[in-house]
């Protein structure tokens, strides 16, 4: 092949010109980025869905070994998440509202007993003024422009109920048909891709599964640990702080702090120094026996991320998606990882024992392919073998080298094998 001329030839037109394919790809990017922004409350809706099928949809399978129809196994799991987070939200209002105005008169006398503690020491500080700061918010509270100030926000109120239809609209068919949908995404490909693209999403579906059942196991732990010590010293509104521990547990790093210091600022205010610090106290107990023994056991490596990633990936999300994206920022950036790796991975390029000659022919029925399961279970025995060094290679290619090694040098062979090849 002649070599190319013209002003694009030399190193400086190469470097050009990968340079402008480099704009054109970071134009890209960002464009597809505005556009998600664009449409936040559906992208988030989705990938809240996507995080509880991947928890959910073990057991959606377990009841169709069991005999279950799909629909009657998706109906099950399905109504179960409802029923759920619906007890769980109306046992929080109504213990808030049952309990609100006792927290108030508590609140208000636990401040001047901390007020009198303070002025006790001798640190400067200016009473008077911070009398009336907190007079006002009390009276901000206890009036109706505290409700009134709740109602302005009405539009996010709107969209957050907008987010959550969708996202139990989309968890329903994620869990009745997220075999078949990418079942019919997966036959468009063929070979490596084919193969690589079945890796990342069983890889995906890992980890998002792994990650949500064991943190929700983690997090329940926290949650009654600190729910009980709680309600033996006679905190009030301990449920609800119970339940703000265990979502809060959902959020590395920072989440446990946050409910800790919000705990104790409510332990503080209603029931003194004393069992305030106490609380404190217990928190840091609980969280060691979450980072030293349960983390370790329950989680294992699901994440294998650096802190500092885990860092970036929550300050990312809360800044883009407030606090549903510090949830989602952390196990979508573990599935990113996990899919980094597959495709660095090599591959065998062939024919798949499960899905039949490559390249499957598009015009077929995607009924008449294998499940899903099927195929991610031959993709992870390929994958398994890739890392072992063998590259894709199949239960017959393994038979054929143990044949093999069994014959000397010369390559007549010995014992039985041997003398079973004479003639």
């Amino acid at each position: 092949m002649a070599p190319a001329v013209g002003p694009w030839a030399d190193s400086l037109g190469r470097a050009g010109s990968r340079a402008a394919q480099t704009l054109l790809v970071a134009a890209v990017v960002v464009g597809l980025v505005w556009i998600l922004l664009r449409i936040k409350v559906v992208v988030i809706a989705a990938m809240v869905a996507l995080i509880l099928a991947s928890a959910v949809g073990p057991v959606v399978k377990w009841l169709e070994r069991k005999g279950w129809s799909n629909l009657l196994a998706t109906l099950t799991a399905f109504l179960g998440i409802l029923l759920l987070l619906g007890g769980v939200i109306t046992g929080i209002v109504l213990t808030v509202r049952n309990q609100w105005d006792t927290l108030t008169s508590q609140a208000s006398e636990g401040w001047n007993e901390l007020r009198r503690l303070l002025e006790s020491t001798p640190l400067p500080l200016d009473t008077a003024s911070i009398d009336s700061a907190v007079r006002r918010a009390t009276d901000f509270v206890t009036s109706g422009s505290f409700a009134g100030s709740a109602l302005s926000g009405l539009s996010a109120a709107a969209s957050f109920v907008t987010g959550l239809v969708l996202m139990i609209v989309i968890l329903f068919f994620f869990l009745k048909d997220g075999e078949k949908m990418w079942n019919f995404a997966l036959r468009w490909f063929r070979g490596e891709r084919r193969a690589k693209l079945a890796e990342s999403v069983d890889r995906g579906a890992q980890v998002l599964g792994g990650y949500v059942r064991g943190t929700a196991f983690v997090a329940l732990v926290d949650a009654v640990l600190i729910g009980a010590f709680l309600l033996v010293f006679g905190v009030p509104l301990a449920v609800p702080l119970a339940v703000l521990v265990f979502v809060t547990a959902f959020i590395p790093v920072v989440g446990a702090t946050v409910a800790g210091i919000i705990a104790a600022l409510v332990a503080l205010v209603t029931n003194g120094p004393v069992i305030a610090l106490a609380v404190v106290g217990w928190i840091i107990v609980v969280n060691q026996i979450e980072g030293n023994i349960l983390q370790p056991v329950v989680m294992g490596r699901t994440l294998s991320l650096h802190a500092l990633m885990v860092l970036l990936a929550l300050t990312v999300g809360t800044l883009v998606g407030g606090i549903f994206g510090a949830i989602l920022a952390v196990p979508y950036t573990a599935v990113a990882w996990a899919v980094i790796q597959v495709w660095s991975s090599r591959y065998q390029v062939g024919d798949d024992p499960v899905l039949g000659p490559d390249p499957v022919n598009p015009a077929d029925r995607v009924e008449s392919k294998a499940t899903m399961a099927e195929r991610w279970r031959y993709q992870r025995m390929r994958y398994q073998q890739t890392l072992g060094g063998r590259f894709g290679s199949t239960e017959r290619d393994a038979a054929r080298q143990d044949d093999d090694g069994d014959r000397p040098a010369d390559g007549k062979g010995t014992g039985s094998a041997a003398g079973a090849r004479k003639p």
